[in-house]
């Protein structure tokens, strides 16, 4: 009878091991999926609307921002060159007449000292991009001539420049129009020019082929005096006339 009752109690007492084990397998907890949301842009305050950080190397810090008040369109820019290295700062500002639309860093000369470009649009319909250019020489901004658009590279200009880097170079289209004023409307072509620059002097080349012949008219060619008469062949008409004269000469 002893030997039953404890064969029922080891029974008894593995079944609520048992069931123990069971339930400590089932609610092993997971490990949490942790998400990381994106961390929003920071908010300029107000008088600053424009800010763009360029790394240049190590310890050498651009940042380039735009502020103003009591208008959307005007006021100034300023560079605010950071080397943490030397532990020395140094400010360069200038007049804004529009926003900027972006910022980028070159070395076109290969001199080993970086030029910061600034690309800004104004409200003007027909010219309504402008470049500050600058080259920092030991901490000492250089503020450079940026290339203005020529006539050929203006026909059939209205804007909307793009502007990369590309292979050390600073590359720049805009798409064309055919006609003029309110009435132009997208001829579905680009031009593309590529912008270097030697002695602290851009210079640009025209990369794409139809540089010359948008809007271009067909010009009359005007004989100058005193040139021969004998390649222009006279027409029918011409002909017919001359004869008439003829005849009415041979009659008098």
């Amino acid at each position: 009878m002893k030997n039953t009752w404890l064969i029922n109690f080891l029974t008894f007492a593995c079944l609520i091991v048992s069931g123990i084990l069971i339930s400590g397998c089932n609610n092993e907890q997971k490990p949490a999926i942790v998400t990381t949301a994106a961390r929003p842009k920071p908010v300029l305050m107000a008088p600053f609307r424009y800010h763009k950080l360029i790394e240049v190397s190590p310890g050498q810090d651009y940042d380039i921002l735009s502020w103003g008040r009591g208008s959307a369109k005007l006021g100034a820019f300023e560079i605010l060159h950071s080397d943490s290295a030397a532990a020395k700062f140094s400010t360069t500002t200038g007049d804004l007449d529009g926003i900027i639309v972006d910022v980028f860093n070159t070395d076109m000369d290969l001199d080993g000292n970086p030029e910061i470009l600034i690309q800004t649009k104004t409200n003007d319909t027909l010219y309504n991009t402008h470049v500050f250019a600058f080259e920092y020489t030991n901490g000492k901004a250089d503020k450079l001539d940026f290339p203005k658009l020529t006539e050929q590279q203006k026909q059939g200009y209205r804007g909307n420049d793009s502007f990369y880097v590309k292979d050390g170079k600073l590359e720049r289209e805009f798409p064309l129009y055919t006609g003029s004023g309110k009435s132009a409307k997208p001829n579905g072509q680009k031009r593309q020019l590529e912008y270097g620059m030697r002695n602290n002097q851009f210079n640009v080349h025209t990369l794409s082929k139809d540089s010359t012949k948008v809007n271009t008219a067909i010009k009359p060619v005007v004989q100058a005096k005193g040139t021969s008469s004998k390649l222009v062949k006279p027409t029918p008409e011409k002909k017919k006339k001359k004869k008439h004269r003829r005849h009415h000469s041979d009659e008098g």
